[in-house]
């Protein structure tokens, strides 16, 4: 991704959480598209809140874009809700979709895979156990990021 595209992807951003009236932490956005080049595709940015290893726990903001996707994963150790905060995601989790709205929650149980879709903009706060790299297993194996391919380079 290009450094024009990132600041533009983080300038609507803002944008957008200002107009819904949506306070974010003060970090930097981490801008996502999983090393494919297709941001509008497949991307997203997320705001970390906090990552606390040794307390047990994490919460971040996951924004996607209208079409975009969160592509089809699972993790081994973490467990994790999402709650739409703002906008409707498609969720796919173990090959289920449906449609969640503002203030639906989904529980994410080890090992599932699940995926989603912004039905026009969306925010979601996730809740979770904490994150870490080794710990995202994608089903698209051209996604050169997780536990997957960390394993690869140690081979």
């Amino acid at each position: 991704m290009t450094a024009d595209v990132y600041e533009k992807q983080i300038r609507e951003f803002f944008e957008l959480m200002k107009k819904w009236g949506v306070a974010m932490p003060n970090v930097k956005p981490l801008v996502s598209d999983f090393d494919l080049g297709e941001f509008d595709k497949v991307g997203l940015i997320e705001m970390w809140i906090a990552n606390e290893m040794e307390a047990g726990y994490c919460g971040k903001y996951l924004f996607v874009q209208d079409g975009q996707l969160c592509p089809s994963h699972h993790h081994k150790k973490k467990l994790e809700t999402f709650f739409i905060v703002k906008g409707e995601v498609e969720m796919t989790y173990d090959g289920e979709t449906f449609i969640m709205k503002p203030g639906d929650t989904k529980l994410v149980e080890r090992g599932h895979n699940h995926a989603f879709k912004g039905k026009g903009p969306a925010l979601i706060l996730e809740v979770s156990q904490p994150c870490t790299d080794d710990d995202d297993f994608f089903e698209d194996k051209r996604i050169p990021v997780g536990g997957d391919f960390i394993a690869s380079e140690h081979k």
